[in-house]
């Protein structure tokens, strides 16, 4: 990948690339070692996961380059459904009997260069955007959305509703990291590079989002961004909806609460996700 990499920073350094047919060839060769989990959008390290930076770069010299055009080819009859994106960003080429997945009929689409383990079920509608990795056994349920880079984990269940943000600018933010074996209830919004440890539970229509304080009732504390860090949910963790107080004279006469998403419980070895989100909410 070495040789690959230093023709999207070299193309992708140029305000307007100098040989386009350059560019492309060297977009597609980017989308097919995406789609074929030969490079990711974001790795993990000693340290934690970080941003790909030159795979990220090279999505958005995607953008730059393509033209605007219809899909699919040609006129099509009036009034037919048709969709005007880049020509460099198809629709992705998912041989489901070869690579062992299931897109179900009924309207869901799969961005070129995002990448579909083994095992990977899409029900309608749902999107996966283009950068995004889908780990083996997943299951992307109906109105979910998985966003540009986010990378999900094996075993994961993103229910109904789900909304994975997507993260391309600035390159080096990391993009939303969902672990193996989450359980992501339906409705519940996962932005901005928040990183959701293995094997936690996120309750429904939870949202976080790199300004949203996560407290801890367990071990009494509170997990926040940092400057360089969006906020983590630790693995195991039970995330449910909750509240506080807010602030000021005006808030306390009127009884005012702010959102603020608590961790109730952590998962033990024993337990899996369905049984731990139904011991809490009851």
């Amino acid at each position: 990948m070495d040789a690959l990499k230093a023709r999207i920073e070299a193309l992708a350094a140029q305000d307007t690339p100098s040989d386009p047919t350059e560019a492309r060839d060297a977009i597609k060769a980017l989308l097919h070692a995406l789609e074929t989990g030969r490079i990711r959008a974001a790795r993990q390290t000693d340290d934690g996961w970080e941003a790909v930076e030159w795979v990220k770069s090279g999505i958005l010299l995607a953008f730059r380059v393509g033209r605007t055009a219809p899909y699919p080819d040609g006129e099509g009859p009036r009034g037919a459904l048709r969709f005007f994106d880049r020509d460099t960003l198809p629709l992705r080429e998912t041989d489901g009997v070869r690579e062992e997945v299931r897109i179900v009929p009924g309207g869901s689409s799969v961005r070129a260069g995002s990448y579909l383990a083994p095992r990977v079920v899409i029900m309608p509608p749902a999107y996966v955007n283009i950068g995004a990795w889908v780990g083996e056994g997943t299951m992307i349920d109906s109105h979910a959305l998985v966003g540009s880079c986010a990378q999900i984990g094996a075993r994961v269940h993103l229910s109904a509703g789900a909304q994975i943000g997507g993260v391309l600018e600035p390159v080096g933010l990391r993009p939303v990291i969902v672990e193996d074996d989450v359980m992501v209830g339906g409705n519940a919004g996962i932005f901005e590079g928040i990183l959701v440890g293995r094997r936690a539970v996120i309750a429904p229509g939870v949202t976080l989002t790199r300004a949203t304080p996560l407290y801890d009732l367990v071990e009494g504390t509170v997990h926040r961004s940092g400057p360089d860090a969006p906020l983590s949910v630790p693995p195991g963790a039970v995330v449910v909806p909750g509240s506080r107080p807010a602030s000021g004279d005006f808030a306390r006469r009127e009884g005012l609460q702010l959102y603020a998403p608590v961790i109730v419980k952590y998962r033990d070895e024993r337990t899996d996700a369905a049984t731990a989100l139904e011991d809490v909410l009851r």
